[in-house]
């Protein structure tokens, strides 16, 4: 049964809420506490626009913007002076975001609209709801934000295609907005007073990517202790040090979860059996350690999760509209709520968390590879090692990935560029703090599917001794699709059909098959 229609308004977003919009199609309404909110708002505009030139500045209503905030707009040109602002401010570059992040972006600013302090029409919003139904989807340039007034550039394009200018993503192809308006029935929206202001200040471009990002890291969490599980195994580690009197004694929620998660795959393994007696007395940090740090990179992100939703249920428009109790009351304060440095401080802390699974996944790579730290297995994993060479340029894609994601983890939000001829003299890099995120996530992801296939042949290698059931069922999902490798073949077609097998949930979902959910 499909969901019902998401209702703006009526509940506070979930980064679920967005991804559920963004990818699974979910429909969206604005919810009529927020119409009538929107509506009271949109009053003390029109109370504005109504008094003419005769009405006090209001920035954003019948000033210029930015350095221009001085300059008085007569009240003939209010409308001419939004629709100006979008088109000035699609000054957006690179690569187009992907479907689903612009999808979160026109969720999120319909969010903000919906709060009812940003004095836009509800028909705005609502077109943004119809877009969304009717699969009409802005191109976005990846790039051209600083997170100053928020996202500026990437906010305009989206608004471009509100009012049927600029191209558009729609049944799969690239389209002039107008073109597509049209095929869903629809025609292009006038906007009246502050309605360009409104679509353009925020933070919708960092939330979204942020948002989609963050979710799917959480996901990461889970298949990193799987991962981690199956190295072990491979390796002859030992589970001792998960502990639950161990893991309890540091009471960080991120590894109680991890130490379950290890101590429910790890339980009562035929293979663990099998060495019990070996006299090892420790494992390496990357094995041993993995509660503390797997843990640490997951209650980061659980940090970023509130930064996050807190974020896409916010006003983030300037001025922002405060209606009174009774007509000609309230006020328009403007503020500083656009600027992105609270998220952006939390995506630069989450590409730090995220990389760190990637860090310690290397490193359990480099042990299952190396003859001299593998507990008996062959050479690079290859059963002829010298006349093959195994997985040994495997661990070397590993760690360049791992390498590059170091210097991407240099904060973006240290950095500022003033802008709008000092006006915008503190930036937040927000937007780069996202992109760089994504990045890294990527890179991460495809290190674990890495040591997933380094930890599959090490198991096959250690024949015939069997894992748990959990981990024996994720290494028949991984073998369905990529076969042991006993004589040398490119690697990258098996590397990659791993990373599909992460990307889709069928390893996380072997393993609950199998008894076994991840937390």
């Amino acid at each position: 049964m499909n969901a019902p229609p998401l209702s703006l308004g009526d509940a506070p977003l979930s980064l679920e809420d967005i991804a559920a919009v963004a990818r699974g199609g979910r429909q969206v309404r604005l919810g009529e506490r927020a119409r009538a909110a929107m509506q009271r708002a949109r009053a003390m505009i029109d109370d504005v626009v109504a008094r003419g030139d005769a009405a006090p500045a209001v920035y954003g209503v019948n000033t210029g913007f930015g350095a221009l905030a001085e300059v008085r707009i007569s009240a003939r040109e209010v409308r001419a002076l939004q629709e100006n602002l979008v088109r000035s401010h699609a000054a957006g570059v690179g690569a187009p975001l992907a479907r689903d992040t612009t999808r979160a972006m026109m969720l999120l600013r319909a969010q903000v609209l919906a709060t009812g302090r940003s004095g836009a029409r509800a028909e705005v919003c609502e077109r943004l709801c119809e877009l969304l139904a009717a699969g009409v989807h802005p191109v976005v340039p990846r790039r051209g934000s600083v997170g100053a007034s928020g996202d500026l550039a990437p906010l305009a394009h989206l608004a471009l295609g509100l009012i049927g200018e600029g191209e558009v993503e729609h049944d799969g192809r690239t389209v002039p907005a107008a073109e597509a308006l049209a095929a869903a029935g629809l025609a292009p929206l006038p906007l009246e007073a502050k309605e360009g202001l409104t679509l353009l200040n925020g933070t919708q471009h960092m939330t979204a990517v942020g948002a989609l990002t963050t979710l799917d890291a959480l996901a990461t969490c889970q298949i990193a202790d799987l991962a981690g599980a199956l190295s072990l195994e491979a390796l002859k580690g030992t589970v001792r040090a998960f502990d639950e009197r161990v893991v309890a004694a540091r009471a960080h929620p991120g590894q109680q979860v991890v130490g379950a998660n290890l101590r429910a795959l790890l339980a009562g393994s035929p293979l663990a059996l099998s060495h019990a007696d070996c006299g090892k007395v420790q494992d390496p940090y990357s094995l041993r350690c993995m509660p503390q740090v797997h843990g640490a990179s997951r209650d980061v992100l659980a940090y970023v999760r509130a930064v996050l939703e807190r974020e896409a249920n916010a006003s983030t428009d300037n001025p922002l509209v405060f209606p009174g109790d009774e007509p000609g009351q309230g006020e328009m304060i403007s503020g500083g709520n656009f600027h992105g440095q609270p998220v952006a401080m939390a995506l630069d802390f989450a590409a730090i968390a995220v990389a760190e699974l990637a860090n310690i996944s290397e490193r359990r790579v480099e042990q299952l590879v190396n003859p001299h730290l593998s507990s008996g297995l062959p050479p690079f994993l290859a059963p002829s090692s010298g006349l093959n060479s195994g997985f040994m340029i495997a661990q070397v894609s590993a760690a360049a990935l791992v390498s590059e994601n170091k210097v991407l983890c240099h904060p973006a939000s240290v950095d500022s560029i003033p802008s709008s001829a000092g006006r915008e003299d503190h930036v937040s890099m927000g937007a780069p703090a996202a992109l760089k995120l994504e990045q890294v996530h990527d890179h991460v992801r495809t290190v674990l599917a890495i040591e997933l296939l380094c930890a599959a042949q090490g198991l096959d290698l250690r024949r015939p001794l069997t894992s748990t059931p959990a981990l024996e069922a994720v290494h028949a999902a991984l073998r369905a699709h990529v076969p042991a490798m006993m004589a040398d073949r490119p690697l990258a077609p098996d590397l990659a059909r791993v990373r599909g097998l992460i990307d889709d949930g069928t390893l996380l979902a072997a393993a609950a098959a199998a008894g076994t959910p991840l937390a």
